[in-house]
């Protein structure tokens, strides 16, 4: 098995971004590719549940993604797990995904992802492009323009 762990010092209040890594209305500001589209989802990380998101990528490509949410700590957490569907809908293999936030000083907030249990090191590569990407998006919400 093979973890990723990524962080982020965002210039945003912990309530603020606690909003966009757990609401529906913040999720979909930041969940994605760019480029992509989210027109089918359960995004809710407020409460414990199932969650699932339809992403579709500019050429029309269209990948799921669904779990169920295992915790939620307000302002300090949320936990959930990941599986990719293939094209007839079938759950791959499941994940786990932790979401941490850290209040700093000056009104910062570290985000931190950790994605574990990942099948192997090239599975776990893959994810940590992903994520990167898409931590772009949330770090862009957040820079002074």
């Amino acid at each position: 098995m093979s973890d990723v762990r990524l962080e982020r010092d965002l210039d945003v209040s912990l309530a603020d971004l606690w909003e966009f890594v757990t609401t529906t209305d913040g999720l979909l500001q930041w969940w994605g590719h760019d480029g992509f589209t989210i027109p089918e989802h359960a995004l809710d990380f407020t409460e414990t549940g199932p969650w699932f998101s339809t992403m579709i990528s500019p050429d029309g490509t269209r990948f799921k993604v669904s779990g169920h949410v295992t915790h939620v700590r307000p302002k300090t957490s949320v936990g959930f797990t990941w599986a990719w569907h293939d094209d007839a809908d079938r759950r791959g293999a499941e994940s786990h995904v932790t979401i941490t936030l850290t209040e700093l000083e000056g009104g910062r907030t570290r985000f931190t992802l950790d994605h574990r249990d990942l099948a192997d090191d090239d599975i776990a590569q893959r994810h940590s492009q992903g994520w990167t990407s898409v931590l772009g998006r949330l770090e862009r919400l957040f820079t002074p323009a």
